[in-house]
């Protein structure tokens, strides 16, 4: 009786087991996927960082302080020209094709009442093949840089068109911004190579710098479609933009050429040594300025940007009263700030409207640049009091209607 208990009970025992068993076998496991993380690991490095590295502490700048001082508050202040809303250039050199684009765009409105954005990455894509082509004709003395002149723009146009945003971004999808500093570093150790082993092929060159730049930024269309029809990119700048380069005009204030002459703007990103620019007077440089706003044009403007008297959240742009007083500002103090490297050609914006306000004349600048996009009022903007332009822009590209008169005068006395 005993023994068959124990028997019993044994089977029984062992018949639980298997039902367990067959349980555990049965179970199905999932899984998902997560973040890897150890976070106190992170902790341990962000400490031993910390520890390591001294500590970063952030420059002061000495800025001016604008209490009392009567300057604009909102973009509405200023009578405009049609502009597209401002855009970001990113992390690029290309402030010079961003604000000469944004002005041919209120051209096209302004001549034929089209609203219609540009492709500033394909101006810049054929900007860099000409910049290849001139460094290997010179055997690696041109520059080959980011930067440019306001001119480039109408110049590259001729030459290879024009096609709209659309149709060429130049940035990958779901990039938020430009960045090409990889692309020009890839671009310079690769014309560095071209340069020690004096391969000058320019054929072979144009296919490595195009190689590059399709990698990055994409290929530019050879043609784009209007009204189901295809068209090239000259015949979208004639019959669709049309805008003729040929009626866009440079002009400079500097005393180092011959006023009433053409000449060069001795800067490194003039990589062309253009000397079309009409070298005026400063009193004249300004009457365009104000002349051609008040009757409804736009101008791409460039020069200095790195000032005492900016402060991009005010968005404001002045000259201090200690850096110069407002009755000395003169030829002469444009021309020693230049001459002295205190004034460069930093960066090109786009003039859109004018304030007369009892403290002078105020410009609306659209600026493609970071620094612009911190007015807390109007994002992509700077208002820029006469006597910063009188004092540290350079250049700037206008329509030749906008200065008949100046013009004119070059005429007479050449």
């Amino acid at each position: 009786m005993n023994k068959f208990l124990k028997t019993t009970g044994t089977i029984a025992m062992s018949g639980l087991l298997c039902i367990n068993l067959n349980a555990q076998v049965e179970r199905k496991d999932k899984a998902q996927f997560k973040p890897k993380s150890n976070d106190f690991y992170e902790q341990i490095k962000k400490g031993l960082q910390t520890f390591e590295e001294p500590k970063q502490v952030t420059p002061l700048v000495m800025k001016m302080d604008f209490t009392g001082i009567d300057v604009p508050k909102s973009a509405a202040e200023f009578k405009t020209v049609f502009a597209q809303k401002p855009e970001s250039q990113g992390e690029t050199g290309t402030c010079w094709c961003f604000s000469t684009t944004s002005f041919y765009e209120s051209e096209i409105k302004r001549l034929s009442n089209q609203d219609i954005q540009l492709s500033e990455l394909f101006t810049v894509y054929w900007q860099y093949v000409e910049k290849a082509k001139e460094f290997v004709r010179t055997r690696g003395v041109s520059l080959f840089d980011e930067g440019s002149e306001t001119n480039a723009v109408g110049i590259t146009m001729k030459q290879y068109g024009i096609v709209p945003l659309e149709a060429y971004s130049g940035i990958k999808m779901g990039q938020p911004y430009h960045d090409h500093k990889k692309m020009v570093d890839e671009m310079r150790n690769y014309l560095a190579s071209i340069k020690a082993s004096s391969h000058w092929n320019t054929d072979e060159v144009m296919a490595g710098i195009k190689a590059i730049m399709n990698f990055y930024i994409g290929e530019p269309p050879v043609s784009v479609t209007v009204a189901g029809k295809k068209i090239s990119p000259l015949e979208y700048l004639k019959n669709v933009a049309k805008l003729n380069p040929d009626d866009y005009v440079d002009f400079m204030s500097l005393m180092e050429a011959p006023y009433w002459t053409q000449a060069e703007y001795k800067v490194p990103d003039n990589w062309w040594h253009s000397a079309e620019y009409y070298n005026v007077p400063l009193n004249d440089f300004m009457s365009i300025i104000k002349t051609a706003s008040k009757n409804g044009y736009s101008m791409s403007i460039g020069g200095d940007v790195s000032e005492s008297g900016m402060d991009n959240k005010l968005g404001v742009a002045m000259i201090p009263s200690y850096d110069i007083p407002s009755a000395y500002i003169d030829e002469y103090a444009r021309q020693m700030r230049f001459s002295n490297g205190s004034t460069t050609d930093d960066h090109a914006m786009h003039l859109v409207g004018y304030a007369d306000r009892a403290n002078g004349t105020w410009y609306l600048i659209k600026d493609s640049g970071s620094g612009g996009q911190n007015n807390q009022t109007a994002p992509g903007y700077w208002y820029m009091h006469e006597d910063f332009i009188k004092l540290k822009m350079t250049t700037f590209t206008i329509h030749k209607d906008a200065a008949k008169e100046i013009l004119a005068k070059f005429q007479k006395k050449n």
